[in-house]
């Protein structure tokens, strides 16, 4: 195939290949998102931990469970640690736009139960032993610039200071985390100081717990455990559903919808999409240039030949917009990365994205390709010479 030929039938109508490039480039692109999404969304599933459960209200994530529930969970065989979570929900007083979640928690058990968290600044014990303080993701800290022995000031939402000041805690710690199931971009503070300043009337907000976190012993079975802990509250006073990690993640994303479903289902109409639009050019390029393939056969050119320029035509097509498709994939996965660490923390570009965005162009501009060049393969050198364009 004559890749001078090919080149120049390309640019022969510039603003109309431009536009098609820039449509297979923006429909590999979004195809190449929604599969890191799913990806990212079945990574932070599979990093989760094995030896955690998650203890909440049967009737929805948004009922607390009593304070008192405890000391019983404390005496269930197998549970070697409880910690407590609080959603705080909060607003960062200095960007009103800005979101991060917000957790209270009993750093007693905290860290230990977490061993995929290593403090990168400043120090856990310190943050153990100062009511007020706060640990922070070294993403977030990196977001706002913040530094140990900063002061952030935290608007309530759930929970609201009786004086209508802010909260403010005190960074103690930063943070990183070795796993997707864990995100850098959270600040976990003493749910002791929240309950304290409710009780005592400082506060105002739900008395009680979010979620349960049980820590497993080493060699206890999880099936057992939970199950035990679903009987003991199976007549109240408040119900309990107790779910692996993993299990509780999964339904933390469901509250949103059937997200993999509904990105399959985008993605695969974006295809459709760009499929017909590829194969429109394709099919007026080949009517535009009929009297062209004849002068080539009549040169004595093959009818592969002639086939072939219109099949390669659609298929660099499709090449050029899948390499700046995945060159802009590159550019922004950092940012995006950032932006979706909160509730997709294991997302990225990773091969088997980039390969399926290659492969989703190159597939398209072969099929869009095929009924083109078939045409032209046919087409004799009388009839195309006589083809009125």
């Amino acid at each position: 195939m004559p890749w001078k030929l090919l080149w120049r039938n390309l640019l022969g109508h510039p603003i109309r290949s431009l536009l098609t490039v820039l449509s297979v480039m923006v429909a590999v692109f979004l195809v190449s998102v929604l599969h890191a999404v799913v990806s990212g969304l079945d990574r932070t599933l599979d990093a989760a931990a094995s030896n955690r459960l998650l203890v909440q209200s049967a009737v929805s994530l948004f009922v607390e469970l009593p304070l008192g529930y405890q000391q019983k969970l404390a005496t269930v065989p197998g549970v070697e640690a409880i910690c407590k979570w609080q959603w705080f929900g909060g607003r960062y007083e200095q960007d009103k736009g800005g979101f991060f979640a917000q957790f209270g928690i009993d750093p007693e058990t905290f860290l230990t139960s977490y061993p995929e968290i290593s403090v990168v600044d400043g120090s856990y014990a310190n943050f153990q032993q100062t009511r007020t303080a706060c640990m922070v993701g070294s993403e977030l800290a990196d977001k706002y610039d913040w530094k140990v022995g900063q002061t952030v000031p935290i608007s309530g939402t759930i929970f609201q200071r009786t004086d209508g000041k802010p909260w403010e805690f005190t960074i103690a710690a930063i943070y990183t985390s070795s796993s997707a199931a864990v995100d850098k971009q959270t600040l976990w503070f003493h749910f002791d100081f929240l309950r304290e300043s409710v009780e005592q009337g400082g506060a105002t907000g739900p008395l009680g717990v979010g979620v349960y976190m049980l820590r497993i012993k080493p060699g206890s079975d999880p099936v057992t455990v939970q199950r035990t802990v679903d009987e003991m509250f199976e007549n109240g006073p408040q119900r309990v559903q107790t779910t692996t990690e993993a299990e509780f993640n999964r339904q933390f994303i469901s509250m949103l919808g059937d997200v993999p479903s509904m990105l399959k289902l985008v993605g695969g109409a974006v295809l459709f999409a760009i499929f017909f639009a590829v194969l429109n050019t394709m099919l007026m390029a080949a009517r535009e240039r009929t009297r062209d393939l004849g002068v080539l056969k009549a040169l004595g050119f093959t009818d592969g030949a002639a086939a072939s320029l219109l099949l390669g035509e659609s298929m660099l097509v499709c090449t050029l917009g899948a390499l700046l498709a995945g060159g802009l994939a590159m550019l922004i996965e950092t940012p995006m990365a950032a932006a979706t660490a909160s509730f997709i923390p294991g997302f990225g570009f990773d091969g088997t994205t980039l390969w399926l965005g290659a492969g989703i162009a190159l597939g398209t501009g072969l099929l869009s390709g095929l009924l083109p060049a078939w045409r032209a393969a046919r087409l004799t050198t009388i009839s195309a010479l006589r083809e009125v364009v």
